[in-house]
């Protein structure tokens, strides 16, 4: 009886590996976040109205609720694609936390610590997925 000893070369990954899933989990999280300020904007109004005027641009807080509803729900979607390694999963995820980092940046003024935190995950999320993305195929 003959044994083989042949040994099959697996790339190596990089630790960046972690960090892209852990991106993943982190678009879900942020995504039901955003599910949750779209339904508060959408039922308590009257809770957002009151910064209003700190606002640069005004706002339809109805039209500003159904987005970040919208965006959530994409958000946690994309995540789980990220997570399981989709390649059209991860450009969405770049495009929406783009567009989350823009959609904080007009809050800055109000929730000034809340949207420098939600800008810098964003940020890091976009980071991750852009540089060590392909590396979850393997």
């Amino acid at each position: 009886m003959t044994t083989s000893n042949t040994s099959y070369a697996r790339p190596q990954q990089s630790p960046w590996v972690g960090m892209v899933l852990f991106s993943g989990v982190l678009l879900i999280l942020l995504g039901a976040f955003q599910v949750i300020d779209g339904l508060v904007t959408l039922f308590r109004d009257d809770i957002k109205q009151a910064t209003a005027d700190h606002l640069a641009i005004p706002i339809n807080f109805t039209a500003w609720g159904w987005t970040h509803l919208i965006l959530g729900a994409l958000t946690v979607l994309v995540g789980i694609g990220v997570l399981r390694g989709n390649t059209f999963a991860r450009a969405a995820a770049v495009l929406l936390a783009m567009v989350s980092t823009f959609a904080n940046l007009v809050y800055l003024p109000v929730y000034p610590f809340w949207c420098s935190i939600v800008v810098a995950l964003n940020i890091i999320c976009i980071y991750a997925i852009v540089a060590h993305g392909r590396e979850l195929r393997a």
